[in-house]
């Protein structure tokens, strides 16, 4: 019972990273990725749908992605989730397929990018701490309750640490190369 719980802390920091990843695929580089657009949905027969699951995306060049949407009539909907996101993207629409051009990174886009990916880093940092916080006052309550000795939660703790250090780590180092792959022209 008591290695679950730091189990159960890696289990819960693992899954922090992942969301780490996938926030910072979302983050444009000034190349084409056909993650950048994971987050916009589109109103489909009312409800709000991915892009991805209401038209074939793709990346036939490296400053351009292609929506071609399933259901023709979604074309002018695609089109204004995609102007309405906070991307800066302006697509073009020619009666079947949806071309999105990547303009290049001004300095100045890139700075705000390189700063929103210190917040992103900052608030993943902080769950973890925060799965570290909860998992220490589980242990704390066990000792309390004399399921475990002193020992055993001083020891818990310890393992409980180095996984938050660990984990933290993990989530800088992804937001450092995102950081470099931002400002670099």
């Amino acid at each position: 019972m008591i290695k679950d719980v730091v189990h159960k802390a890696k289990g819960r920091m693992e899954k922090v990273v992942e969301d780490l990843r996938r926030e910072l695929a979302g983050v444009r580089t000034g190349r084409a990725s056909i993650s950048l657009l994971d987050h916009i949905t589109v109103e489909y027969y009312g409800t709000p749908t991915p892009l991805n699951q209401v038209a074939t995306l793709a990346v036939p060049e490296p400053t351009l992605i292609t929506a071609q949407p399933w259901d023709a009539s979604l074309l002018v909907a695609i089109e204004k989730a995609i102007r309405s996101s906070d991307l800066g993207l302006n697509p073009a629409n020619d009666g079947k397929i949806i071309r999105i051009p990547i303009p290049p990174l001004t300095e100045e886009r890139r700075k705000q990018l390189a700063k929103h990916v210190g917040k992103v880093l900052e608030d993943h940092r902080t769950a973890i701490r925060n799965i570290r916080r909860d998992e220490n006052e589980v242990l704390k309550k066990m000792l309390k309750d004399k399921k475990i000795s002193e020992d055993e939660e001083k020891d818990r703790l310890d393992d409980i640490q180095k996984l938050t250090d660990q984990f933290v780590a993990k989530v800088e180092e992804l937001a450092k190369k995102k950081h470099e792959e931002i400002l670099t022209v």
